[in-house]
């Protein structure tokens, strides 16, 4: 079971499809037992860091996330991903802090928000393809980079450090190459 972090932000309804559509059976929960219970944690998100970071607080979350972390499979995505971070511009506050690194807003020539299709870069087999953003502010860390994506600059598109996974593209929104890559991340990532 794939227990999706319900704190009231995320595109819950199109990423659920996406995972039943690979096979798995998911729940949308905030209780913490229900999560204990899953077999792979997902902490999706869509929309503004601070009110992601207070809706977690506001739920209890934080501390059952963090316990977690360590036993389970953690995947994040777009925001979600930027969650698993120390700490945000995007509105000045700390995120989970399971991995090292900040969340940057994207400085650029190209317009901002980072929006559409764009090819990722990777020295691992099979990420070359084309994927869908949407965000404004982007991961600046040196550490557990799987892939980019150039939109003028290096932007940071798939992290993994062990059990934990950040991908800050949509995969659910990405085709049948979006679903190939989100079926990897389920099953253990690319170590």
């Amino acid at each position: 079971m794939i227990a999706i972090v319900d704190y009231g932000l995320g595109n819950i309804a199109n990423l659920m499809n996406a995972i039943h559509f690979l096979g798995y059976e998911t729940i949308l929960t905030h209780d913490e037992e229900e999560l204990r219970k899953a077999d792979i944690i997902v902490l999706p998100g869509v929309g503004h860091f601070r009110d992601a970071m207070e809706r977690i607080a506001a739920r209890g979350l934080q501390g059952i996330l963090t316990e977690l972390k360590d036993t389970k499979p953690f995947i994040g995505i777009c925001l979600g991903m930027q969650l698993l971070f120390k700490h945000s511009e995007e509105g000045d506050v700390d995120g989970l802090g399971f991995l090292p690194g900040e969340v940057k807003y994207i400085v650029s020539d190209f317009p901002v928000p980072h929006l559409g299709w764009n090819n990722l870069h990777s020295k691992y087999p099979g990420l070359d393809g084309d994927v869908y953003f949407i965000h404004s502010y982007k991961v600046v860390t040196d550490e557990n980079v799987v892939a980019t994506a150039d939109y003028g600059q290096e932007i940071v598109a798939i992290v993994q450090k062990d059990n934990i996974i950040g991908i800050q593209f949509h995969p659910e929104k990405s085709g049948d190459y979006g679903l190939k890559i989100l079926n990897q991340a389920l099953q253990g990532g690319w170590k």
